[in-house]
């Protein structure tokens, strides 16, 4: 069930979304080479509840982290540890949610630690824009299909493969909610995108395979060939006034 949120909802949800914005700008003006993710994951941690709000991924379905550090091939659920240390030419990507006022807001960033190659700034460029170009489509009227095809069409175009397994959601109340937003798809396919609604969409993008395997640790999705891999996210609400993004800052 698709839940609309009202004009004062998604007010709440702004203030969520500027936590989460500052929080992963934070990190990621801090990261070089030699830290572990684990202290990464405090930064994070310290500043949301600093904000008096609570990290959304804490605690959800026994994740033991306020955020989730993924490495070059990592896809996404990376988890921090005191050893796991970045290194010159890694590409890090930050995913955070935070909790205020009885609602969530969740956005991703990935970061590219000294000089990367050329590929992972190409991958890294390229799922950024795609990121754009799904918001673009955000409209009433408008088959959620729209959203999950720009993506698709984007990065395919460039050469780089939509991982499948993982997929943007609804958000609100709720860490995830429908309607799941697929990176790939067809345009006429899906729910029709109303007023009201409010989507956490993320590209995941691999520079190889799309198929992905699981780590050990039950959490940490990876590339299928070990391929690099770089995730964006934003929280948007369609309002009277348009697309409103709650958690690019």
């Amino acid at each position: 069930m698709i839940i609309l949120k009202r004009p004062e909802e998604i007010e709440k949800m702004a203030m969520a979304g500027e936590i989460v914005g500052r929080a992963i700008q934070l990190a990621g003006e801090r990261l070089k080479p030699g830290l572990n993710t684990r202290e990464i994951d405090k930064w994070i941690e310290d500043y949301i509840r600093l904000k008096e709000a609570i990290p959304s991924f804490k605690g959800y379905h026994g994740f033991p982290y306020a955020s989730c550090i993924s490495i070059n091939e990592e896809i996404v659920h990376g988890m921090p540890a005191k050893n796991r240390r970045i290194k010159e030419g890694d590409i890090v990507s930050i995913d955070v949610g935070a909790f205020k006022n009885g609602y969530h807001a969740d956005s991703a960033r990935t970061f590219a630690i000294g000089t990367v190659s050329a590929e992972a700034k190409k991958l890294m460029e390229i799922t950024f824009q795609a990121l754009d170009k799904a918001i673009e489509k955000v409209a009433p009227k408008n088959p959620l299909g729209t959203v999950s095809h720009a993506i698709q069409e984007w990065v395919e175009k460039h050469g780089f493969s939509v991982i499948r397994d993982y997929v943007g959601h609804g958000i609100g109340k709720n860490l995830h909610e429908d309607p799941q937003i697929p990176n790939y798809g067809e345009p006429s396919y899906g729910v029709i995108l109303r007023k009201g609604m409010v989507l956490a969409i993320e590209p995941m993008v691999s520079a190889g395979d799309w198929r992905t395997d699981l780590l050990k640790n039950g959490w940490t999705a990876v590339t299928l060939d070990r391929s690099l891999s770089a995730h964006y996210e934003d929280t948007v609400a369609l309002c009277d006034s348009g697309v409103r993004n709650l958690t690019r800052v």
